[in-house]
This record gives structure tokens, sequence and C-alpha cells, in this order.
């Protein structure tokens, strides 16, 4: 059997990190089993569905580098095909025309409340046989009344459902528009799909789909069904959680790898193992060893994930993320300033995300006439004009300007001086940068450059002179 599955959105709203994880162990559990994914949009909610959540998903699963072998299917394509089997199902006697109205079922559900039974249909219409042309109606699939469902979930066990428990869903709407349950049954029926994983809130569907396929007679596929993800309080993730878009973990400067090394850690493990590269999630990740319980995003896990890809990818794999950051910053890093190859061996053993990153790395690239105050006024002492005046002479007459001889010269000229090390280096790192934190010296100075560095030196001269007391 070649294994086949899919992750089937709705675009009505951006892809979370529920619909990202769940994504990303179908496309895991085909990867591992040289299988194929497909992407499928489920855009029949006509009213709720936009392009601009399709974008948003689309480009959520580009960012990811989640690549579907099939795809993207639309199901309001599909139309056609819906039509044909709501048919086949009433030609079978497997579906009928309900011609309950709203304020009937509205009266039938209050009644079985107040006697404390389960909402559901009653069958009222299960029985007529003359077609009743011209009255508002539906179609509802005629579920078995024996018997019962019987799954092996292969993240929960073995699920058992009675038929009695199950009413008949509606499978068309008045307007003859179809419904979830059936659509999403013709699709994975028609697309061979065989492992359907997803949240366990579909768990309650899986009974009645079974049976739909059952009546079309088709092969029913394998069932896998995610527990949720929980915020640390234990409550439902949502936006205060950090439930937010997968996008707007980019504009926080969190790398996709390592936002899918934490998700894929979320319900599965293998052993005490933290980080995996993706060969190393494809080749262990074995869907059957999902947690069956709930799991908790945490934030903190997640910076500290993050943390570890900035300091020990492959710099040219931060560079892509790191120039998307600079662009917005209106800074072109290939036309201008250093490489940004250095600027991430630099700066990433102190970058949590690429947004700071990107923040720290912007006096490389632009200069600048304000000093951060608590830097300058730390370090912008009296006499201090006369140090960088000092250092200025020394690496205006420096030919070499490399990091080794940078940092000579700046120990040399704390020793003239006759003051430590810091009292030099750090109103020079000021004067350089506007700001107290950088990399080292020597290492800053290098990737600034030699115009960079004297200009600056000037500026802050001239700007300790113009503001002495």
């Amino acid at each position: 059997m070649t294994i086949k599955t899919r992750f089937a959105p709705s675009p009505t709203g951006y892809l979370h990190v529920g619909g990202a994880r769940t994504a990303l162990f179908s496309w895991l559990h085909a990867k591992k089993n040289n299988g194929t994914f497909v992407l499928r949009i489920e855009d029949t909610d006509i009213e709720r569905s936009t392009q601009e959540s399709v974008n948003a998903i689309l480009e959520g699963m580009q960012w990811l580098g989640l690549d579907y072998d099939e795809g993207p299917y639309y199901q309001t394509q599909r139309f056609d095909r819906y039509q044909e089997i709501i048919q086949q199902l009433l030609d079978q006697g497997d579906a009928y025309y309900c011609y309950c109205t709203k304020d009937e079922l509205e009266v039938l559900r209050e009644q079985q409340m107040a006697n404390k039974e389960k909402p559901r249909y009653n069958g009222k219409c299960r029985e007529i046989t003359d077609s009743q042309e011209g009255m508002n109606r539906v179609i509802r699939f005629r579920n078995p009344i024996e018997g019962e469902v019987v799954f092996d979930d292969l993240v929960k066990g073995r699920i058992v459902v009675a038929n009695k428990e199950l009413d008949d869903l509606i499978i068309a709407r008045t307007d003859g528009t179809p419904t979830y349950n059936l659509t999403v049954v013709i699709d994975d029926m028609d697309m061979g799909i065989t492992h359907i994983i997803r949240g366990d809130d579909h768990v309650n569907n899986t009974p009645r789909q079974i049976n739909i396929l059952k009546a079309l007679g088709a092969d029913l596929p394998y069932y896998a069904h995610l527990p949720m993800i929980l915020g640390d309080d234990g409550a439902r993730l949502s936006k205060r959680h950090g439930a937010v878009g997968v996008m707007q973990y980019r504009e926080e400067g969190y790398m996709p790898e390592a936002l899918l090394n934490y998700l894929v850690r979320l319900g599965w493990s293998y052993g005490d193992q933290e980080i995996f590269t993706q060969e190393e999630m494809i080749e262990l990740f074995d869907i059957s060893k999902v947690n069956v319980s709930a799991s908790a995003f945490n934030t903190d896990k997640l910076l500290w994930i993050n943390h570890q890809y900035i300091m020990n990818s492959d710099p040219e794999l931060v560079v892509k993320h790191l120039e998307w950051h600079m662009l917005q910053r209106g800074i072109d890093a290939t036309t201008q300033g250093p490489d940004l190859v250095d600027i991430v061996k630099a700066q990433r053993e102190r970058s949590k995300t690429m947004v700071e990153m990107a923040d720290a790395s912007i006096y490389f690239y632009q200069d600048f006439t304000e000093y951060d105050a608590k830097a300058a006024k730390k370090n912008f002492k009296q006499g201090t004009d006369d140090v960088l005046q000092t250092l200025l002479d020394a690496f205006t007459a420096l030919t070499d300007w490399q990091g080794e001889t940078l940092h000579k010269l700046v120990l040399q000229i704390a020793e003239q001086l006759e003051l430590k090390l810091g009292k030099v280096a750090q109103p020079l790192r000021v004067a350089v940068c506007g700001t107290g934190m950088s990399p080292s010296i020597d290492v800053t100075l290098s990737l600034l450059g030699r115009d960079k560095t004297l200009a600056r030196l000037q500026q802050a001269i001239d700007y300790i002179k113009e503001n002495k007391s």
C-alpha cells in the first residue's frame, strides 16, 4: 500500500500552530513511508472562506517548508462530483429528503434536553417516500440503526460507537450545497487518502464518515486524532497564549526550522532528544507514538529552541531568514555593508530571535545621529573625546584593518593612556555603534570597516565637545 496523507484546512482564517502541527505530522508520516502528501483547501463555507485566508495558508506552508506532492485542491471546484454522490446515495436509499423546519427541530431539541436526552434528529422524515416538491428540504444520510462502528485510532486506540447514538446527519443544505461531513468523505475516497491525521475535535465525526464510506463501498482509511494544544495555564490555546498565525512567528523572529522542531515535540518524543534535524524527524517520527494527552504550548521553550537553531545552524541558512528581516528595516545587505554570513557569526550567541539579530545589526549598515542615552551618559564623560581622538589618530595611520591588528592597537592605546581596557573599548563601542552592546570590539571594527569607523569616531568627538558642560 502506498501511504497517502492530506492536510485539509478551511480558509476562514490564518494557519495557526494547531493546524501547522497537524500538517507537520501528516507530512512526516508520508515522507517517512515514501508516500504522498496532499494539500486540500476545504472552502465550501462560501460566506466565511476568503482568498486572503487561502493565501495565508499557502504562504505559511511555504515558509514552514511543508511541500505538498499534490494540490492544492479546492472543494468549490468539485461541486459536480458531490452532487453525483448525493444522487447516488438517494438512489441507493442511503439518503432521504427531510422537510422538518428549523422551528420543529428547535422544539425537538428543547424537549430532548428537558428530558436529559442527547439532542439528535428523531428520523421523522426517514420513511417518507413521496417527494414533496416546492418545500424547503435538506438531504440526510440514512445512518444504520443497528450495530456499531469500530475503528482503531492510531493515537487513541480502539473506539467503539453504537449506531443508535448517531443521528441522520444533513449531507446537503436547502440550497443544495453539500456539507462538510459529506465532502470530506468524497474527497478522501477520490484522492485515495490512506491515513487521516487530524485534531481530536473530529473524533465525533469519524463514525458518521465511516458509515458514509461503507455506504459508498469505499475502502476505509486509518485514522489518527491528535490531542489539542493547551496554553501554559491548561486552558485551550488562544491568542493570549500565543496562538497566532504561523507567519506571526516569522514577524517575531523565529526560524521555521525551530518552529517545526518545537511543534514535533508537542505530543511526540524520542527519548530525551530535544533538537531534531529535518532528516531525523522524518526517520524517527512514528504516528503511533503520539501521546494521547493534550500538550501545553510553552513560548519560553520555543524561544530556547530558536536560539539553539540560530547558534548551531549553517550560517547560510540563518542568513536566508536574517536577510528578510533586514529588508523589513530598509536594509539590502547584498548591496551595502558587511556580508550577512559574518554578521550571523558575530551576533548569533547573543541573539535569541532574528528580530534581535536584525535590530542589533542595523548600525553596521545605517549611519546614526543619536546615541543610546544611558550608554552615552555612562561612557561619554569629560576627557573621553581625547581618548577617542587618540584612537582616531592611530586608526587613521593603520594600513592593516584586520581583527587581530585592531585588537592589539586598542590594547596599546589603553596602555599608552594608562587606562583599563574597558575605559577605552567601551567609549569606542558607543562611538561607532551608538549603543553599549556589540560583538567584541575587534570583530565590530572589522565588520564596520575603516571608513565607517573613522567617520563615526569623528562624529562622537564632535558630539562630546558640543555637549561639554
